[in-house]
């Protein structure tokens, strides 16, 4: 819940959870995945085709013939189906890609948000949903910072 102070909101920190958890729902289960998170996925047969409703939301990549990486890339809900060599289903699943909020500061001012990452120092994050002059200062600079280090490099 949302602390106010006078104009300004901070939002305490939401524990998503290190790894994502099943959630029963009707007509199948929902599996949860932290945005710019990987979770393992262990299956009991080997996979033969893998398929992804929307990889703008998750990605999946294959480690073995019977475990998988699902990574968060953004906010959202899309379906995972993952057939064995025969064609049959293995999973049929929906995926729900939401934030993770651990060791996060939200700052908010009135519909203004600017996201912190807090371990321990914080710092400004680029973070969906954020206020666009904050997301695009942030990302900008995080590029030029990369563009420097790899310049650096060569």
């Amino acid at each position: 819940m949302p602390i106010r102070l006078s104009r300004l909101v901070l939002a305490a920190a939401l524990v998503v959870g290190g790894t994502a958890s099943t959630l029963a729902q009707p007509g199948g289960s929902l599996i949860e995945v932290a945005i710019d998170h990987a979770r393992v996925l262990q299956i009991d047969r080997t996979a033969g085709t893998v398929i992804v409703g929307n990889p703008a939301i998750v990605d999946i990549e294959v480690l073995s013939a019977d475990r998988l990486v699902l990574t968060g890339k953004s906010y959202g809900i899309t379906n995972i189906v993952i057939l064995d060599r025969e064609g049959e289903v293995l999973i049929d699943e929906q995926v729900a890609v939401q934030t993770f909020e651990d060791n996060t500061l939200r700052v908010y001012r009135q519909a203004q948000r600017q996201t912190f990452a807090c371990a321990p120092k914080c710092e400004p994050t680029v973070t969906i949903g954020d206020n666009p002059e904050y997301f695009s200062a942030a990302s900008g600079q995080y590029e030029v910072r990369l563009g420097m280090a790899e310049a650096a490099a060569k």
